[in-house]
């Protein structure tokens, strides 16, 4: 089935990741939707409906890849999210913004490991922060996303990523 975007809506390739697969596939907003943060927004339905997906399932050994014409993923399950090529949307944060600083960080989120920054403030230790922000959604920066089940694969290269902090593991 092919979508007809209306007037007010606009399609958006993205990506998001649940604890055993990997979905790519096109999202359809309002086109006033910042998408690269839409998780945290008001209103966010039960099942996430994308178009076109091709999913990458990681709960066998090798990994098997499908394609479909439309996929519904419940909401709760999506411990990652982000645009899957980049957007012309501004950040979550002000860059001027003082005693703020990016502090590196590496986590496991289902089969895979993201590399990258978060924002604390200057002069707290990651550890109480992580502590403070471990609700919701998590902003991750300059992310690098590799998976456990596919090491020849070249690392991912992400800007900006949300995480849920309850489907994420912080390690060290």
């Amino acid at each position: 089935m092919e979508y007809q975007l209306a007037p007010d809506e606009k399609s958006t390739l993205i990506m998001i990741y649940t604890m055993n697969m990997l979905v790519r596939g096109e999202f359809v907003t309002k086109k006033l939707m910042r998408v690269n943060i839409w998780p945290r927004s008001q209103g966010v339905p039960n099942l996430v409906h994308i178009f076109n997906p091709s999913l990458l399932l990681f709960s066998g050994t090798p990994p098997k890849s499908l394609s479909q014409a439309e996929i519904y993923i419940p909401t709760a399950n999506m411990i990652g999210f982000h645009p899957a090529l980049p957007i012309d949307e501004p950040l979550d944060y002000d860059p001027n913004e003082q005693n703020r600083s990016m502090a590196p960080v590496s986590l496991i989120m289902g089969s895979f490991i993201i590399k990258g920054h978060i924002r604390i403030a200057s002069s707290a230790l990651l550890s109480t922060s992580l502590e403070v922000m471990y609700h919701g959604w998590l902003s991750i920066y300059d992310a690098e996303v590799t998976n456990l089940f596919l090491p020849q694969t070249q690392p991912l290269q992400v800007k900006f990523l949300l995480v849920k902090a309850s489907g994420v593991y912080f390690i060290n």
